[in-house]
């Protein structure tokens, strides 16, 4: 008897950050093989640092993500630092914060809206989502402009912001400025809330994955711009440390780097991974907004993960409302950095949208980089969304091939892998012999 095979081919995936495809196997009712295939030539981006001032790098590196630049500019700051033996004040790490909360707010509230509720609530893409609910949108676009406003505000601009320097910033935005940011957040953090109580009646595959969860860790605050690696049982790590814990490989199937601790071990970052570790930290009304979405302290669903994305979006309007009442310019806007004669090394971390982001510099004598390395999101969860796949399409041979393309798409975009602008959804076939 010939075998009875099921194949899943997704061609020209567009929400991802470049290019890339995604292949199931389906052999006599279970699962034969799942990949990840990305496609895309590959941007040298760490080859085009070597050999520039160390001073060059933010503005380079924000120019990797248009979503998330503040992103690579913060983790790259932080990096440049510890290789300059500097350590910014509290005025300059606060506003630091602040620009970074700004980038939460647009790109969880872009993601939320635009791109993952009209999984669940049977639409073809935003537009259709929007002919049904065009209040609800409206009150996305509300709050990703707010975050737009506030990069704009500290940042000089909404897309690569052109403010940020290694040491701070080039110059501090007013009082006056960043007081005028009070009422949108305001505004903001109601929609936020709005937000939670909307996603969290979506109905959701009853799946979940035993995931090993990576974020930075204060101790004191939700982690953003800084912290210690951590992992239950496993990591409580400096950046520098954890740079020679992760292991990044080549696979055939990929142009992107795939990447494990000690080079064994698979693990998640972003929203689900950040909450695990965190929920105690957040604030008052964060979490009880999870409360009532009915999330537990650790939530393993990467369905629920848009009730995930949605609290943080509470806490970062939130904490970015605080930053903005407590604010005092920092004065000098930037700590004077300067690279050791004899040449250093530093390492720096912070938490992308999406995940954990980590850059590792050396600089010679003369403050030139001669080695960059820089681990995205995305590679750290490649592996992981591989094994997504795999357990949903386990749980869902039973749903029609209409119904599996819609669980496939929403198993990747579960997890926001450095999506692209681009509003249409991936162009699937199904093809059974």
């Amino acid at each position: 008897m010939a075998d009875d095979v099921r194949s899943i081919a997704v061609e020209g995936m567009a929400r991802v950050e470049g290019e890339g495809s995604l292949h199931v196997s389906v052999r006599d009712g279970a699962v034969a093989d799942v990949s990840l295939d990305i496609f895309e030539p590959p941007r040298f981006f760490e080859a085009l640092l070597r050999g520039r001032h160390f001073t060059e790098a933010p503005d380079i590196t924000a120019r990797i993500c248009g979503i998330c630049p503040v992103a690579y500019q913060t983790s790259a700051c932080t990096a440049l630092e510890a290789a300059c033996g500097v350590t910014v004040d509290s005025r300059i790490q606060a506003l630091r914060r602040l620009l970074y909360c700004g980038e939460w707010i647009q790109s969880h509230a872009l993601h939320i809206y635009l791109l993952h509720a009209p999984d669940f609530l049977g639409c073809a893409d935003a537009v259709e989502l929007a002919e049904r609910d065009r209040a609800g949108v409206a009150r996305g676009l509300a709050i990703k402009r707010t975050g737009n406003e506030l990069m704009t505000v500290v940042g000089g601009r909404s897309i690569h912001p052109v403010n940020v320097r290694v040491g701070g910033f080039w110059q501090a935005p007013t009082r006056e400025a960043v007081a005028a940011l009070a009422g949108p957040l305001d505004q903001a953090r109601q929609d936020a809330l709005a937000t939670v109580a909307w996603v969290a009646g979506f109905d959701f595959p009853d799946v979940e994955s035993d995931y090993r969860f990576v974020a930075l860790h204060t101790g004191d605050c939700y982690p953003v711009e800084s912290g210690r690696v951590v992992s239950r049982g496993l990591l409580d790590a400096t950046a520098e440390e954890f740079s020679y814990r992760v292991v990044e490989e080549h696979v055939a199937r990929s142009t992107a780097l795939h990447a494990r601790i000690d080079g064994e071990l698979t693990y998640l970052t972003g929203p689900l991974a950040r909450y695990a570790l965190n929920s105690r930290l957040l604030p008052e009304v964060a979490r009880r907004a999870a409360a009532e979405a009915g999330l537990e302290e650790v939530c393993r669903n990467p369905f629920r993960s848009i009730v995930v994305r949605a609290v943080e979006l509470v806490f970062a309007c939130d904490e970015a409302l605080r930053l903005v009442e407590g604010y005092e310019p920092p004065d000098p806007p930037a700590a004077a950095c300067s690279a050791p004669d004899t040449g250093s090394v530093g390492a720096g971390a912070s938490e992308a949208p999406r995940g954990l982001l980590l850059h590792r510099y050396e600089l010679d004598g003369r403050g030139m980089i001669t080695t960059a390395r820089i681990v995205p999101p995305t590679s750290q969860n490649q592996r992981a969304i591989e094994e997504d796949l795999r357990r949903v399409v386990t749980s869902s041979l039973s749903l029609d091939d209409p119904e599996l393309t819609l669980r496939c798409e929403q198993a990747v975009r579960n997890h926001d892998p450095c999506i692209s602008c681009a509003a249409h959804f991936l162009d699937l076939t199904v093809e059974e012999r």
